[in-house]
């Protein structure tokens, strides 16, 4: 069994405090350090079940910047990736911010590297640069306005129509996004690869035994997969639509954990997981780094407040700017 000494020293290495945890009961130990800390919960809707029912708050990455910035807590533990950990801590540089493993991170935030993102920015000095929030600090730092799925359509015709525009990271959303504002901006080429995972052989077999259902899908997904879809929108968009659509089944193409809040809320709906390419437990597209983060990791973080996520303080002053843009735009 390691010590707390040796489990600090390989933090860096293994991402999270790997301690022994015998006869712990998670949950209530979670709930009672919260309580004890004035910590707040902060949860994304594709973490694992468990994690999404003791969450303060369950959202989509606009609704959990706001709840960060908003947020009263002294320590903020945010069970989601780390981009959404660091956006916290830029919006709340003298709180805390815990995140249960610091190597989850994301496909799409990695597919935009800084130095390279910068070289591609200087090509391009008239452009306004709109970035979508999965992407890391120094991206944002470099942006003029971050945007959600959420609220991207919003942002982009926030601009005069002759300006031209770099979106980035995810191409797929800013093909969307140039068909929906009719615009021609200049994309980075990068994406998710759970939203790049759908087979649409093994929708068309789907649908074959369910052809009474509506596929409805999140703008990450490709060009191929928006085009068969009935309904596009973001995590949240999708969630409002089940509930208020009148169809009974769903075929659902982004991250599959958004199925627990969506089947929590529409209990007489049938929801199916869009297939992946690739043979797994689930036939569905999830994200590995969403669930890297455990009851066991985030019992263990909250306890030894430990992984703390820190963000350069000049880095932070740059990457504010952004964010505030975009919440300011979001009210």
């Amino acid at each position: 069994m390691e010590t707390l000494d040796t489990a600090k020293e390989k933090l860096t290495e293994k991402g999270f405090l790997d301690i022994e945890t015998p006869k712990i009961n998670y949950v209530e130990e979670i709930l009672r350090l919260k309580k004890e800390k004035n910590a707040v919960l902060l949860a994304h809707y594709y973490q694992i079940d468990e994690i999404q029912e003791i969450a303060d708050f369950v959202g989509d990455s606009l609704a959990l910047a706001q709840q960060a910035a908003k947020t009263e807590a002294d320590i903020i533990v945010f069970a989601g990736v780390h981009f959404m950990a660091e956006t916290a801590k830029i919006l709340n540089p003298t709180k805390k911010v815990l995140l249960p493993d610091l190597l989850a991170g994301c496909s799409l935030a990695d597919s935009c590297p800084p130095e390279k993102f910068s070289e591609f920015k200087k090509k391009h000095p008239n452009h306004k640069v709109v970035t979508y929030i999965n992407c890391s600090a120094e991206i944002k730092a470099l942006s003029d306005i971050v945007c959600t799925s959420s609220n991207a359509k919003k942002i982009i015709d926030s601009f005069p129509e002759d300006q031209p525009i770099i979106f980035a990271p995810d191409r797929n959303l800013g093909d969307y996004l140039n068909k929906e504002t009719g615009r021609d901006m200049l994309l980075w080429d990068g994406a998710c690869m759970v939203h790049e995972a759908f087979s649409m052989e093994k929708l068309i077999d789907l649908y074959k035994e369910h052809p009474d259902a509506e596929l409805i899908a999140h703008p990450e997904s490709e060009a191929h997969m928006l085009k068969v879809a009935k309904y596009i929108g973001s995590t949240s968009g999708l969630l409002n639509h089940v509930k208020n659509s009148k169809k009974e089944k769903f075929i659902v193409a982004t991250e599959a954990g958004i199925l627990f809040q969506m089947m929590q809320e529409n209990p007489d709906k049938t929801i199916i997981p869009a297939p992946a390419k690739e043979d797994n437990t689930c036939a569905c597209s999830e994200c590995a780094y969403m669930k890297m983060n455990t009851l066991k990791k985030l019992y263990l973080c909250l306890k030894y407040e430990l992984p703390d996520i820190e963000v350069d303080a000049e880095l932070c002053k740059k990457a504010i700017i952004p964010i505030n843009r975009m919440l300011a735009l979001s009210k």
